[in-house]
């Protein structure tokens, strides 16, 4: 009995252990141009993005079925930069492309989880966007990403 128990404490203990791993984060990952006291702000985001086809099983929906691109989605292949409005609205920070193709040129982008350094004087606050597939609009050409936040450690692993 004191066996089980001896093994039930150590399985707790390392499950609580993997639990308070900290995120890893690739400092490649940046925003320039943060302005603190505005509703918005022109800044630009850049980070890498994407992996090998060869491993790769599909990761954008696309006419029914799943599809490899290239320089989108998880990994870090390749960097990308776009120049974006940051917003405050009433469903929180959004992020509006204003380079047409600075992420890609096609009509979608699979925007993995990713949390972006301000590096504003030296301060430990970053922006996080979480993963989401998202489409040109059609009108303006500009891509939107919804529900960003910031904290003061990263959220999200950039790989």
């Amino acid at each position: 009995m004191k066996k089980i128990f001896t093994i039930i404490v150590f399985a707790i203990v390392l499950v609580m252990c993997q639990c308070n791993k900290p995120v890893q984060y690739s400092d490649d990952a940046h925003v320039y141009g943060m302005a603190n006291d505005t509703k918005s702000s022109t800044s630009i985001i850049s980070f890498k993005i994407g992996h090998s086809s060869a491993g790769c099983n599909g990761c954008v929906p696309y006419n029914g079925s799943f599809i490899h691109v290239n320089c989108q989605g998880h990994g870090n292949q390749c960097s990308v930069a776009s120049s974006v409005v940051i917003m405050f609205t009433s469903d929180g920070y959004v992020a509006k492309t204003t380079d047409t193709f600075g992420l890609t040129s096609d009509d979608f982008f699979n925007m993995p989880a990713r949390s972006l350094s301000t590096g504003e004087s030296g301060n430990n606050a970053y922006l996080n966007i979480p993963a989401q597939l998202v489409e040109r609009d059609t009108a303006t050409l500009q891509f939107t990403l919804t529900g960003l936040f910031f904290t003061n450690k990263p959220e999200y692993n950039n790989f």
